[in-house]
């Protein structure tokens, strides 16, 4: 069951907008990953909510998504998300960024993979534009922005397969729109002396 639900954790470009997203969820996500594991339990994120469309639509906007499609200009029109969490760093509590990175990692999966559980997506965000972003969340100095993460119904379907024989790892999409996702094949990467 926790497998099935990894593998329906994928990175969506699209969503469903007529699928909105309540403060009550978005808090519901976030104390999910509140309670995971923290590097010397410093608890140092603070997460940044935004469901109104207007917010969403100005953090979208200083966000750029899908580098290796750049010729889609995704999320394309009527398929922009519901919601953002935009996970900060507190820098009062942890002024080390890099030790707070394996915070973001652990919270920001455990989010999604809780979002998943209630059948929505999201999209790990780290292409946007740090200053832009600070100014328009007006955010204190001590918090920084580490990681954006876009929430809805997915409206996309997204496959994992092998890669192909060229080993390329770009994902690409086909002429339907599916989103198909090249995954290493187990053997390849598990190191072991037996």
């Amino acid at each position: 069951m926790f497998k099935d639900i990894v593998i329906k954790n994928r990175s969506y470009r699209g969503y469903n907008e007529d699928r909105k997203i309540t403060k009550e969820e978005l808090f519901d996500l976030i104390d999910t990953a509140r309670i995971t594991a923290s590097a010397a339990n410093k608890q140092p994120l603070k997460y940044y909510i935004a469901q109104e469309k207007e917010e969403v639509e100005g953090i979208l906007g200083l966000t750029r998504w899908g580098g290796a499609l750049p010729e889609l200009h995704l999320p394309k029109d009527g398929t922009h998300p519901a919601a953002f969490v935009v996970i900060l760093q507190d820098k009062d509590i942890q002024p080390n960024t890099q030790a707070v990175m394996i915070d973001v990692g652990i919270a920001a999966q455990t989010l999604l993979l809780a979002a998943a559980e209630k059948d929505l997506g999201g999209l790990m965000i780290r292409n946007f534009g740090l200053e832009p972003l600070t100014e328009y969340l007006n955010l204190p100095e001590n918090l920084v922005p580490l990681l954006v993460i876009a929430l809805g119904e997915p409206a996309e379907t997204v496959k994992l397969v092998d890669l192909p024989k060229d080993g390329s790892i770009n994902y690409y999409r086909d002429e339907n729109g599916t989103h198909f996702v090249p995954k290493r094949e187990l053997g390849e990467i598990v190191i072991s002396r037996q």
